[in-house]
Order: C-alpha cells, then sequence, then structure tokens
C-alpha cells in the first residue's frame, strides 16, 4: 500500500455526478494534476468495445468507478431491467478493461441499500448476500452486488489491486432535488424550501419520525474512497459511513431550521415508517484511521446553500 504520485493519471468515471464530481473535487484539492473525466456523450462506458478503446489510449494508472444510474424508489420499481442493464454493462466493462491494460489501482463503488432487507444492525460487511433483497431495488441491487464481486474474483484470480466500499446514504453537492426521485434529505429540502416561499402554515411528512437513519456528506465519502486507495488492499468490499445515526424527525427538524421554515412541522402517522433503523458497522475503516469530517447539520447548510445557489434554474422552478 502506498500513496498515489501526484502526477500519475486518475480516471474518475461518472465525473458530473454527485459521487465522482466529488471525488475529482478531492483529487484536485490534494494536487493531483492529472486526472482524466469524459462525458456520458464522449464515452457510453455500456458499450463495450468503446470502453476497451478508451482504456487502451488513455491506460490509467488509477480508476474510481463512480459512474451509475440511480433514482429513487419509483423509478427502480418501473424501469428494474434498465438499471439492472446499465449498471452491470458499466461497471463489467470497466472492470475488464482495467484489468486487460494494467491499470494500478480500482475502486468500485457499492451502495448500503444491496445489503439484504433484513439484515442485523448495525449493518456488518459480512452480511452481504446473507438473505433476500429489497424487492423495489433488486434490479438495481443485483448490478452493484455483481461489481462488487467482480472486483473480488479478479482480484483473486488475475492478482489485480481491485477493491471496493459500501457507502451509506450519501448527500451534498450535486444531488437530486427532484421530490419524484430524489433521497430523503433533498426531498425535505425541496419540501421546507417550498413551503417557506409559498408562506404555507405546515409541511407534512410520512410516517411517526421515529426511524433512524445514518447519512454521510458527500466530500467524506470522496476523501474516504481516496484514502482507501492509499490503505487498503483487501479483495472484500468495506463499508463506509460516519457511523452515526439520527432520526427522521429529528433531521426534519435539522432541516427546518437550516432552511429558516417557521410553520408547523406535522408527521402523517396513517403513512408507513419503512425500516426501522438502517446503520453500517464502520468499525473496519475506523481501525485504518479514517473518520468522517463533516458534522450533519454543517453538511446540511451546505447542501441548503448549494441547493440555492448551484442548482439549475430548472431546478429552483
Amino acid at each position: 500500500m502506498r500513496a498515489m504520485n501526484k502526477k500519475a493519471k486518475i480516471y474518475v468515471a461518472g465525473h458530473t455526478g454527485m459521487v465522482g464530481s466529488a471525488i475529482v473535487r478531492k483529487l484536485k484539492a490534494d494536487g493531483y494534476q492529472n486526472i482524466v473525466v469524459k462525458t456520458h456523450q464522449a464515452l457510453d462506458l455500456t458499450n463495450q468495445s468503446e470502453t476497451h478503446a478508451f482504456f487502451e489510449e488513455e491506460r490509467p494508472d488509477y480508476v474510481f468507478i463512480g459512474a451509475a444510474k440511480v433514482g429513487g424508489i419509483q423509478a427502480n420499481n418501473d424501469f428494474p431491467a434498465d438499471f439492472l442493464y446499465v449498471n452491470m454493462m458499466i461497471n463489467a466493462n470497466i472492470i475488464h478493461a482495467a484489468h486487460e491494460v494494467g491499470v494500478k489501482k480500482l475502486l468500485a463503488l457499492g451502495s448500503s441499500c444491496i445489503y439484504p432487507k433484513y439484515a442485523k444492525q448495525p449493518i456488518h460487511e459480512s452480511e452481504f448476500l446473507d438473505g433476500m433483497l429489497e424487492p423495489t431495488n433488486e434490479g438495481y441491487a443485483i448490478a452493484k452486488i455483481s461489481a462488487l464481486e467482480m472486483v473480488k474474483f479478479f482480484h483473486q484470480q488475475y492478482n489485480d489491486p481491485f477493491i471496493s466500499c459500501m457507502p451509506t446514504n450519501i448527500y451534498g453537492e450535486n444531488d437530486n432535488f427532484d421530490l419524484q426521485g430524489s433521497h430523503v434529505i433533498p426531498a425535505m429540502i425541496r419540501k421546507f424550501h417550498t413551503a417557506k416561499a409559498e408562506g404555507a402554515d405546515s409541511v407534512t411528512l410520512w410516517g411517526t419520525g421515529s426511524p433512524l437513519r445514518e447519512f454521510l456528506y458527500v466530500d467524506d465519502l470522496a476523501d474516504a474512497c481516496v484514502f482507501l486507495m492509499e490503505h487498503y488492499d483487501e479483495p472484500e468490499h468495506i463499508n463506509v459511513g460516519s457511523g452515526e445515526e439520527v432520526s427522521i424527525k429529528e433531521l426534519a427538524g435539522m432541516v427546518k431550521e437550516v432552511v429558516g421554515f417557521e410553520g408547523d412541522l406535522i408527521f402523517d402517522t396513517d403513512k408507513p415508517d419503512g425500516t426501522p433503523r438502517k446503520l453500517l458497522d464502520t468499525e473496519k475503516l475506523k481501525s485504518l484511521g479514517w473518520k468522517y469530517k463533516v458534522l450533519l447539520r454543517e453538511g446540511l447548510q451546505k447542501t441548503y446553500d448549494y441547493f440555492c445557489n448551484g442548482s439549475s434554474e430548472e431546478e429552483l422552478s
């Protein structure tokens, strides 16, 4: 295990997305000067020959796979074939091409939603593939599972220095704030912001507010990814999270405060709560010496500032 050379050629797949853009920001801040990126228009990662030609031409030293087709519960439920095919092809093509050209190291990313639906809490790495998946995102999950297994098997069979990590719920800059397709934090930010703008008396959220969730600011994930590239070499994936949990009610109170909404917060207890608790066991990562830096309240403020200033006009309309 050793540090990446500052002049090494580093390919970040998916650099326009939330995770990929954060990895690029982190690498630039750390002084890496030779970062290679390609838009989807310039390189279709689901196309094997295009991907292999790109790797043959560029021959990167290091690869971060931040590219993925992502969406909310509804989209995953309605288009499982698309989520399975696109994500499986992206990872299979990149991992195989990286193997063919002899990349020094590669990092693939899973997602905590691909752990079994009824995994023991906090979720240890050993819970992987130990139960039934959540049916609503099974297509996406199977593609991500195959990526993590591919990393492991290329590591085992060819001794390729490929690794993978399993991030918890990520939020922050470049998130999706569309109410239909977004996750809990961006959806709350949008909801409270709209209520404030319209002078609404209250905001209603589903459930009791009692479920516990873990969140990690996207720049902390990027920091962990670069850290793992330099300090982790095992074929099995490693969890990445804050190790801290917060109730949905506490989270809503923080978002309400950050946005400056002064109306009432109402919980519709007739609506479902979802999983009561979801937390990753991050002891393995902590033992390597990594810890998150951005506290939730600070991260929410950064995310809201981005929403107000950095989102496109269309996003805010």
